[in-house]
């Protein structure tokens, strides 16, 4: 059919006035093949100048949207390209003045006034950047569109001007393309590890080239580890958010991601079989057209492809938007490197002054957690430690050095250090932390400051005798949630007697209170309670309701619990410690993991059957084998690392945790919402169990959960022990 877009007719044009074809039904094409041309100026197309009736054989025959003007009136004659671009006009459009059809938009200057001048003066004129509205299906609002659009004059046989030719190229994809540079230019801007690098570039680069296949490569060592998405693969938010699924390869491999990685030479196949040899699935198979573009970075090498499973030609557009984009990606990557470099040294400096493994007492369960502030990568002066003392009592301490680099975190470790050495000598409070301030004082004198702001809680736990003697200096008062009997449970903040921070000349008193079985202490540093936008009141008061409210008083889950209980971000440090005085004592065992897809399934086998031994509820052993199995998937599939299972069972409440040892930063609230490399694990978890949380560790993480034994069903005894 002579002007349906797409195809060329051959030879030519039919002469408009000739009976139209039945594929010409419908089209613009049939419509000026059967317009009455004698009614209008242009008169009927058997008198029509030659030269005219070749530009209207040009029109007709054209792919692109075009479109003749003819006359003083400016009479419309158009294809189709110019009939999907004007939308509801067409038809009504053929054979009437152009002012009339676009009176909306004529007296506009980049319309009419455009068309009147090249009529008038005979001057061509280029309209790099035109948004209109399309209508591309006759319903519905109109979407904008942007085109470079062309006007020439006509001229008949003896060279007089007699219309324009309108010429319109539409460039929308180019300009959305060019808009999607700058939005992921922006989302790249707010990454900080090598897994939001990835996760934001294979969506990018997945929509904008609406590729079917993109993977990202970074170098590891002397080995790669690359990450793809393929186009229609089921991903749901939690896929989004989680770590991406990294593979790694050997550092001579012939994949070409690698080799483009390792030359630093983009290549591009516009159609063949680019991954044939190297093929790791299906996906991989069907490509036909390959993109790969290596990163420009200092410090990091990688590449980045698109593919496709038609053949496609690389436009020089195109490939100037791949190597923008790869660009972009490098720089981020790069900065990402430095990150998680300097993140791991300040986050491996800073958990390496605090205890990696708490006492493990009968009747004093322990717990702490501690969150870096500002952003996570410098070093803090935050610190908790809990000990055995010679007398068989427990000591435990909360302190706050002032300051977020390596200076702090230094005089954190002296402070600690010789807060153990003093209460190993002698355990009494207000003595501990005379001692320590005079460490601190001297401290100020040998380095030329008296700057040195440490603040501090210490005390002495004597469980047989049922209570705790407290000194502080300068620190907030610690917060007991007691458990009666009878009634239900309340948190009090102790009052220690209040003392200037160290090295001021700190003359601590002590306060003895009551602990007793199902009581549990809380320290806290300020970092949990203080806002910018709030008073400290508010804060204390929030903690204490949030304490109050606890499921349980566990000390895992307390301290999850006073860590999230007063809301808005801080720039301070969080730590946190929790001793809870068990009514009986607990049971507890262990498992090491392998890194291996067998895991998970000895996991169910070995917890089912401890569980089972020590007589859980059926309904309990359930629900902790759905939720133990997710966790230890989880962590095997995302740190790629052996993990370790603990499992920890009072007369109230089973408690179980999973850590791995991976050594891709700290596991954050945001990454864990989600847990499941499929999605389903938040919502597992929050179903079954009473409470669940996430620990950064030396290396790695620990998630746990918590779930409550119904009462009159627990049978852990006082031989629980064992």
């Amino acid at each position: 059919m002579p002007g349906t877009v797409g195809r060329v007719p051959s030879p030519s044009a039919p002469t408009p006035g000739a009976p139209a074809g039945p594929d010409a039904t419908g089209s613009a094409a049939a419509a000026v093949l059967a317009h009455p041309w004698a009614d209008t100026p242009l008169g009927a197309p058997e008198s029509w100048d030659p030269a005219v009736r070749a530009v209207v054989d040009l029109v007709l025959a054209s792919p692109v949207p075009m479109a003749l003007l003819y006359g003083e009136d400016l009479v419309l004659l158009y294809n189709d390209g110019y009939a999907e671009l004007i939308g509801e006009r067409h038809p009504a459009a053929l054979g009437r003045p152009a002012a009339e059809v676009f009176a909306d938009i004529w007296h506009d200057p980049a319309a009419g006034d455009v068309v009147t001048r090249v009529y008038r003066r005979g001057e061509p004129y280029l309209e790099r950047e035109a948004v209109l509205p399309v209508d591309r299906h006759g319903a519905g609002p109109a979407e904008p569109a942007v085109f470079t659009r062309g006007y020439s004059p006509v001229r008949d046989s003896t060279g007089r001007i007699i219309g324009v030719l309108t010429v319109a190229a539409q460039t929308t994809q180019v300009t959305q393309q060019l808009q999607s540079l700058s939005d992921f230019a922006a989302a790249l801007s707010g990454t900080l590890t090598l897994d939001d690098v990835a996760r934001v570039t294979l969506r990018y680069c997945l929509h904008s080239f609406d590729g079917d296949r993109v993977s990202f490569v970074v170098d590891e060592g002397s080995a790669w580890r690359m990450v793809r998405r393929v186009r229609g693969e089921l991903l749901d938010e939690a896929d989004e958010r989680l770590p991406p699924l990294w593979r790694r390869m050997p550092t001579d491999s012939t994949i070409p991601i690698v080799v483009t990685a390792r030359s630093g030479v983009p290549s591009f196949v516009a159609d063949g079989q680019p991954l044939r040899d190297t093929a790791a699935d299906r996906h991989d198979q069907k490509i036909r057209a390959l993109a790969s573009l290596p990163l420009r970075s200092t410090v990091i090498r990688g590449a980045l492809t698109v593919g496709y499973q038609a053949a496609h030609p690389w436009s020089p557009a195109e490939r100037a938007l791949l190597a923008a984009s790869a660009e972009l990606v490098g720089q981020a990557a790069e900065r990402a490197r430095r990150f998680e470099t300097q993140h791991g040294t300040a986050q491996l400096l800073q958990r390496s002054m605090l205890p990696e493994q708490l006492p493990d007492l009968p009747r004093l369960r322990i717990a702490a957690r501690y969150d870096p502030g500002v952003d996570g990568n410098a070093a803090g002066g935050d610190f908790y430690d809990a000990f055995v003392l010679p007398t068989g009592a427990l000591g435990v301490v909360l302190g706050d050095v002032a300051g977020h680099d390596v200076q702090a975190a230094a005089r954190m470790g002296q402070v600690r250090a010789a807060l153990r050495a003093l209460a190993l000598s002698d355990p009494r409070p207000d003595a501990v932390l005379g001692g320590l301030d005079r460490l601190v004082a001297s401290l100020g004198t040998e380095g030329g400051t008296h700057e040195l702001f440490v603040t501090v809680v210490f005390g002495v736990i004597e469980a047989d005798r049922e209570r705790i003697t407290l000194a502080s200096a300068g620190h907030p008062a610690p917060l007991i949630r007691r458990c009666p009997v009878e009634g239900e449970p309340v948190a009090e903040y102790v009052e220690v007697p209040p003392g200037p921070p160290l090295g001021l000349g700190c003359h601590p008193r002590t306060v003895t209170v009551p602990f007793r079985p199902g009581d549990t202490l809380l320290l806290f540093s300020d970092g949990v309670v203080e806002r910018r936008w709030q008073d400290l009141g508010a804060g204390l008061a929030g903690l204490g309701a949030a304490v109050t409210a606890a499921s349980s008083g566990d000390p895992r889950a307390l301290c999850a619990v006073a860590s999230a209980a007063v809301p808005g971000a801080t720039e301070d440090d969080v730590a946190v410690l929790a001793v809870e005085h068990a009514v009986k004592p607990s049971r507890s065992a262990s498992m090491e993991v392998p890194a291996e897809p067998t895991a998970p399934s000895r996991v169910r086998h070995w917890l089912t059957a401890q569980l089972t031994d020590w007589q859980v509820p059926e309904a309990v052993v359930g629900a902790a084998v759905l939720c133990t199995s997710e966790l230890t998937t989880n962590a095997l599939l995302h740190a790629g690392t052996a993990a370790r299972v603990e499992i920890d069972l009072s007369a109230e409440r089973l408690l179980v945790s999973v850590a791995d040892s991976g050594t891709r930063g700290q596991v954050t609230r945001t990454q864990t919402d989600t847990l499941s490399s499929r999605g389903r694990g938040l919502g597992l978890i929050e179903e079954l169990s009473d409470a669940w949380g996430t620990d950064p560790t030396v290396r790695g993480s620990t998630v746990w959960f918590e779930i409550l034994i119904p009462p009159g069903e627990s049978r852990v005894g006082a031989d629980a022990g064992g």
